[in-house]
């Protein structure tokens, strides 16, 4: 790609592992391969990142750590979407065939195209997710989740209760639910095998309809949902909710991008398995226990919550 300059380059410092789209208006511009950043900016943005939120996870990155890469597309937007222009390189990535990380209304997911199989490979490899484990995909809208499963339980006029009315009043929201995938999901989506019998026959996705703005936006550009794995420390069942931290230490693993909207909280979305006879919450997370969904009272369900959709945000 051609290398247009979008800062001054006068006090610079080559900085290797991101691209910076914080300062230019939306013109016509095409993206470097490498951009060049003003040094007091990038001293400004590592000391602002490690003293946002002091934690012990953090505490560990008080001396930067050297990415191993040097084409990772690092991108600063406003999380209130008054600035979505600047996703149209991420935008143009994901068609291609690139694996990133965007915020959604929960934590930080890292994405690929639903249609580039290479892309889920990478994925699953970058995110050292099993074959045998299944994905969750994030959806523009209902048609999306009717499409690439078999839909909510509906009303049959016996006395079941229409669930698909339900979910419509809490989606887009925090909410994974977990369904039976149709034949438009590729297959190394969903799981093909367990050593868990009691869900050894099932197919499953869980899908979401995230409620951010970022996430939206990304989401309203593709034609396809986006596969969806949650970003976790890679040695601890902890979520990684800095940007920062994210790229240093996922962007030597092959990421092609971080979306960096703010700091998030650590509250993941609850988990809803919906392939039952009646919905059932196997991970209670942000989004509240409505009336209509059952909580968790099998001790082996909750044991294999993660075995189900172990990749939900």
């Amino acid at each position: 790609m051609a290398g247009t300059k979008l800062f001054p380059t006068q006090s610079t410092h080559s900085l290797s592992f991101r691209h910076f789209f914080a300062l230019a208006p939306p013109l016509a511009v095409s993206y470097p391969t490498r951009v060049r950043l003003d040094c007091a900016k990038l001293s400004r943005l590592r000391v602002l990142a490690m003293a946002a939120k002091k934690s012990p996870k953090r505490l560990k990155y008080s001396t930067p750590r050297v990415p191993k890469i040097d084409d990772l597309v690092y991108v600063e937007v406003d999380p209130s979407g008054t600035e979505n222009w600047k996703l149209e390189p991420v935008i143009e990535l994901l068609n291609q065939g690139a694996v990133g990380v965007i915020p959604t209304d929960t934590v930080y997911a890292i994405v690929c195209h639903l249609k580039s199989h290479s892309a889920i490979e990478r994925l699953r490899r970058i995110k050292n997710i099993e074959p045998s484990k299944p994905l969750s995909i994030l959806c523009r809208s209902l048609r999306d989740i009717d499409n690439y499963t078999t839909g909510f339980p509906r009303g049959d006029g016996q006395g079941h209760a229409n669930i698909f009315r339900a979910v419509k009043h809490c989606l887009p929201g925090p909410y994974t639910f977990i369904l039976t995938a149709s034949k438009e999901l590729p297959k190394q989506c969903v799981r093909y095998g367990t050593t868990t019998a009691k869900y050894a026959a099932r197919k499953n996705v869980g899908v979401r309809m995230p409620y951010d703005a970022i996430c939206q936006a990304i989401l309203e550009k593709m034609d396809a949902p986006l596969i969806s794995t949650s970003v976790k420390w890679p040695k601890e069942n902890e979520w990684m909710i800095d940007p920062v931290v994210i790229a240093d230490i996922y962007g030597a693993e092959g990421l092609d991008f971080v979306v960096d909207g703010g700091i998030r909280v650590a509250d993941p979305s609850t988990v809803v398995d919906m392939t039952r006879a009646s919905p059932k919450i196997i991970r209670l997370g942000k989004g509240p226990k409505l009336h209509w969904m059952a909580s968790e009272d099998d001790n082996e369900s909750a044991v294999y919550a993660d075995e189900l959709i172990p990749s939900a945000t």
